[in-house]
């Protein structure tokens, strides 16, 4: 690294030979290789410009190899851009590009390189690559994955139960909205509103299961394909993000064991890179980061020898099985011990980076060479990249390469909007893009290690299928996680959610983005639409010539008018790749007139860097032959720059969508409205596992910030109520969709109806006349229907009873907490312009005892609405009982249902409950005992007045003769 101002850049010598790259330390004078071949050039330093002043502060180089590295994926720059240039991209050329693609003499194409436009020479039928017979078996003919189907014995019952649910729903709300209460009118009007809402909601969330799907994947069948033993692996390059802001909450350990689970993963080393995006800026995880790929060199090979699982150390060494099953080399226990002591060392040595991180100098860090960190302020930086693994500097303790490892650090300026994490994301698509650009990419959160070594390969069985994965923009895997305790008091795994309602998703367009465990093809996030499926219809002759299946309207437009239509319907994508092939032809190459785009368009798409935009355009990934280092590094830090995004199309139509604190939604939904599809991969092993807030305020802050997403959306342009309808959403898919949105509203209507219990108890009203046996019949036909609702949901999905109740108990825990907090702070920022900050859930592991952090008591607002529904609900059931036991025999009747609602809500809120009364903190018991006592109290007033004929009572009030 060189550190200084106005610093020239040297032509890269091919030739000369490349000392250590020596890397300055936080703690001492020990430093991480990073030597590169013979054939590399020297090591660069760029920076981004330091905005405002005359100056430049230099970055962390990025290190790249001019030759073919195994690391960097190579593609024909001819067959590319139609020419070996990367400077000036003209549209001409690439319009040639795609001319030949047209060419029925083109060159068989190997699988890696599948096309969809078929020409000359045997075409396989099920997977349109152009092969010769020789070389596939009947079981590479086969496709990768399967969809099978919920067994009718299982899913029939299912729909039928929801049918007779809806009707006896009908049946009930037209019996509670024509038989009024007069005596308790209010009472009964806001509860007949709440039961219409409740049923509105049922329905959006009910419906869209009603095709629930599981997958098979064949991964023998993808390596014989792609993958054959004693050959070049034609799997696809794949990027994987690993997102971090603050290391205080995040803690180093837990992103190097993630970062260690990617490096080990089971794909071609040469097919991975890593990224990893410090939104903070934090020299303690760059030097983290500079252990890790250290520590990487000896546990990977360990990994990959004795084919280990979990390939995260921390949880391995922690896994409570014999490690010696299925273990047949006889010096594994001896590596084993060897591995766990290295590990351990490296343990000591994060954690004694993070004690040295606790308290920040005055002047700010110094890096071993004297020159200060540039992300001193946090708020105020430059773009940084190191390039820590990665060429043949990248080798193990075997000799073997590692995959790349790149840390990166967008730069920051006042005055900018940065988008938080959304805009973290982008940042490092850009970069990648320049730098490797796998045509698919895996986005994990720093904590969500690889528990599934083939998590990859799982992914690639529906990206690679040669049918399939045109269509697909993303696999969605599900959420694990560890740490969680036995009962998962709080919901926290979110059984019901991943293993009921996204598999019911699967069956229709696909699951939503959840925000984490997700392969994208990169071709989607660009804004691209997915190819037109051919429509079956007898087509003449004149059909023919137009293009059959192709869309006409469109591409018999001009280009102004086709700019202009596309404000009348926001779901058209911003440019297709299919529209521009059809202008080619329809008008041929040379009338300009007849082109959809031209490179300043690009560029005004997607920024202002030429080997961004020729990356876009390569269908298949990878970086051209002819570039250079010194101009990947110089776009690399360009891409990254705060201004880059200024009157482009990121984060509206390009890439992470901003407007939202839960940009995972609303870039799922702007994927499908295009007319993508989704899948959801559940391999039997969980493919990614993270760590989850235990703690009940942490999980209700957590909640909030979901909900709080939810409600910005709904509030905004975006929102599925209003939005999309001239793409190609499914029906099903936006009910899911508006439910994702509203759900966070139903808090208001659940806070009322959970107060109307003490309401009738205190009053002596109830919301429901007095019944006729039909009525009862019906009510008990709706109760009944809930109950096998739930059974049959249970059934189909192998979700457990008490997983089912922990969400169901959970669900009114968080709607009258968080979700409505959200509903007003989402208001707030709509109507009076009051933003909330984003606040990182903490990921701190559990270190004092097991589960320790489960029963310590943090107190919060989002505390209070739960909690005085359990003291006024506690109030009324024993002032309901009290007032019974005085009034005689008759009121006992309907004391019952009003006891029921009642109890309804406390067992609904047990949970919420014992989080209060804790175990290590007595404060929470304190206070619920005075409740109750507050409560008896009450309840003993209660007995010696009755409010309801204003009169006293008990054996002296004849004697007195005192009347009220």
């Amino acid at each position: 690294m060189r550190y200084g101002q106005n610093e020239d850049v040297s032509a890269p010598n091919y030739d000369k030979e490349v000392s250590h790259n020596h890397i300055p330390r936080l703690t001492s004078g020990q430093e991480v290789s990073g030597e590169l071949s013979a054939a590399s050039p020297e090591r660069l330093s760029v920076a981004s410009p330091d905005v405002g002043a005359g100056k430049r502060i230099h970055s962390l180089p990025y290190v790249a190899d001019a030759n073919q590295s195994p690391n960097i994926r190579v593609v024909d720059p001819v067959r590319e851009f139609g020419s070996s240039g990367l400077n000036n991209v003209a549209w001409k050329e690439r319009v040639d590009g795609w001319k030949m693609k047209q060419d029925k003499n083109v060159a068989p194409m190997s699988t890696a390189q599948a096309t969809s436009e078929r020409g000359g020479g045997d075409i396989d039928a099920s997977t349109d690559v152009l092969v010769d017979d020789s070389l596939l078996n009947d079981e590479a003919r086969q496709p990768l994955s399967r969809k099978v189907s919920v067994s009718s014995s299982r899913i029939n019952p299912y729909r039928l139960v929801i049918v007779l649910r809806l009707i006896i729903l009908s049946i009930f709300l037209h019996y509670r909205i024509t038989n009024p209460v007069p005596n308790a009118y209010a009472l009964w009007l806001i509860s007949v509103i709440c039961e219409i809402w409740f049923a509105m909601s049922w329905i959006l969330d009910q419906f869209p299961k009603w095709f629930p799907v599981n997958r098979e994947t064949y991964l023998d069948r993808l390596a014989i394909r792609y993958d054959r033993e004693g050959e070049p692996s034609q799997l696809a390059a794949v990027d994987i993000f690993v997102s971090t802001v603050d290391p205080l909450k995040e803690p180093p350990l837990v992103t190097a064991n993630t970062v260690l689970s990617i490096l080990a993963v089971d794909y071609p080393v040469d097919k991975v890179s890593c990224y990893v995006s410090d939104d903070g800026a934090a020299m303690l995880t760059f030097e983290a980061l500079s252990e890790t790929s250290e520590f990487a060199r000896k546990w990977v090979p360990f990994c990959k020898k004795y084919n280990i699982e979990p390939r995260a150390p921390e949880w391995y060494f922690a896994l409570k099985i014999d490690y010696l099953k299925d273990k047949v080399h006889p010096s594994f226990v001896k590596d084993r011990r060897a591995m766990k002591r290295e590990y351990e060392e490296f343990k000591v040595r994060i954690n004694g980076l993070v004690a040295k991180a606790q308290k920040i100098p005055e002047e700010g860090w110094i890096m071993q060479d004297g020159t200060p960190w540039p992300g001193n302020n946090t708020r105020d930086h430059p773009g940084m990249i190191q390039v820590f693994l990665g060429q043949s500097g990248g080798l193990d303790a075997e000799g073997n390469e590692l995959p790349r490892l790149v840390y990166v650090s967008r730069e920051k300026r006042p005055g900018f909007q940065h988008h938080k994490k959304a805009g973290a994301m982008n940042a490092l698509v850009r970069v990648s893009a320049v730098l490797t650009n796998g045509p698919f990419l895996l986005n994990l959160d720093c904590d969500h290690y690889i528990n599934n070594s083939k998590a990859l390969r799982e992914g690639m069985c529906f990206l690679m299928d040669p049918n399939l994965g045109k269509h697909v923009c993303y696999v969605q895997f599900p959420q694990r996680f560890d740490g969680i305790d036995r009962n998962d008091r709080y919901a926290n795994r979110n059984t019901v959610f991943f293993d009921i309602n996204l598999r019911g998703l699967d069956g229709i367009q696909g699951p939503v983005y959840v925000g984490t465990g997700c392969v994208f093809n990169r071709t989607a996030l660009y804004g691209y639409e997915p190819p037109h499926k051919p429509k079956h219809k007898k087509s003449g002759f004149l059909s023919s010539l137009c293009g059959g299946s192709r869309k006409k309207a469109r591409s018999s437009k001009k280009g102004s008018d086709k700019k202009s239509s596309k404000h009348v319907d926001p779901t058209v994508p911003i440019f297709s790749l299919e529209d521009i092939e059809e202008g080619v032809e329809g008008a041929g190459f040379d009338d300009e007139k007849s082109l959809l785009m031209s490179q300043m368009s690009l560029e005004k798409r997607f920024g202002q860097s030429a080997v961004f935009v020729a990356s876009t355009l390569m269908e298949n990934g990878g970086v051209p032959q002819s570039a250079t280092p010194e101009t990947l590094l110089k776009e690399a830090i360009h891409v990254i720059s705060c201004g880059y995004e200024d009157k482009t199309d990121w984060g509206s139509e390009i890439g992470w969508i901003y407007g939202s604190v839960t940009e995972d939604i609303l870039t799922g939904f702007k994927m499908h409205a295009r007319g993508w599809r989704s899948i959801y991969c559940m391999p039997k092993r969980p493919a990614f596992k993270g760590s989850a807030p235990i703690n009940l305020s942490d999980r209700l802050n957590q909640v909030l910030r979901w909900a709080l997403g939810s409600v910005e959306i709904l509030f905004s342009r975006h929102c599925p109520i209003w939005y999309g309808y001239g793409g190609r959403l499914k029906w099903l898919e936006r009910f899911a969709y508006v439910n994702t949105t509203i759900y966070p509203i139903t808090a208001i209507p659940l806070l009322m109806y959970c107060t109307l219990p003490a309401v009738c108890l205190l009053t002596n009203k109830f919301i429901i006349p007095q019944i006729s046996n039909v009525a009862s019949i019906w009510f008990i036909s709706l109760f009944l229907s809930i109950f096998a609702t739930g059974i049959l949901e249970m059934r189909w999905s192998g979700v457990g009873i008490d997983e089912w109740w922990r969400n169901e108990q959970f669900w009114v825990i968080g709607g009258v907490s968080a979700h409505l907090f959200a509903v007003f702070q989402g208001l707030l920022k709509v109507l009076a312009g009051i933003d909330t900050n984003f606040t990182v859930t903490s990921k701190a592991s559990d270190e004092d005892g097991d589960f320790a952090e489960l029963y310590m008591f943090k107190w919060t607002t989002l505390l209070i609405p739960p909690t005085t529904l359990l003291i006024i609900n506690l109030v009324g059931v024993v002032a309901g009982i009290s007032y019974a036991i005085n009034s005689g025999y008759q009121s006992w009747g309907p004391l019952f249902g009003k006891l029921f609602f009642a109890f309804w809500v406390i067992v609904h809120l047990y949970p919420f409950l014992k989080g209060l009364m804790g175990r290590q903190n007595r404060t929470p018991t304190i206070v619920v005992v005075w409740s109750i006592l507050l409560a008896s109290i009450f309840s003993l007033l209660w007995v010696r007045i009755d409010p309801f004929t204003t009169r006293v009572t008990g054996p002296d009030v004849e004697q007195c003769g005192i009347n009220c």
